[in-house]
């Protein structure tokens, strides 16, 4: 008996995407996501870390921050790192 997504899974070539998901650390936190371009606020809901964090990205051998408005292209080859937030106020 075929389900519904089946149904219409049928003759879709680009059903399998909708599937992949890879392995991404944050600090050493290993989470899992779906390969494509989700917000930064979307990766630290589902990575646990506070919206309050500066979420950064190691790139090569640089750390690149990440705006909180911005957006992330996620492949599985990606790192990321978080901490508070700097500055502030003595």
């Amino acid at each position: 008996m075929n389900t519904i997504a089946e149904e219409a899974r049928k003759g879709d070539d680009h059903h399998d995407d909708c599937d992949k998901r890879v392995k991404v650390p944050f600090n050493n936190k290993e989470v899992f996501l779906h390969m494509g371009h989700p917000s930064v606020e979307t990766l630290k809901r589902l990575a646990g870390i506070p919206l309050t964090d500066d979420l950064d990205q190691l790139v090569g051998s640089k750390i690149v921050p990440l705006p909180d408005d911005g957006k992330v292209h996620i492949t599985g080859c990606e790192i990321f790192l978080h901490h508070p937030k700097d500055g502030g106020s003595s």
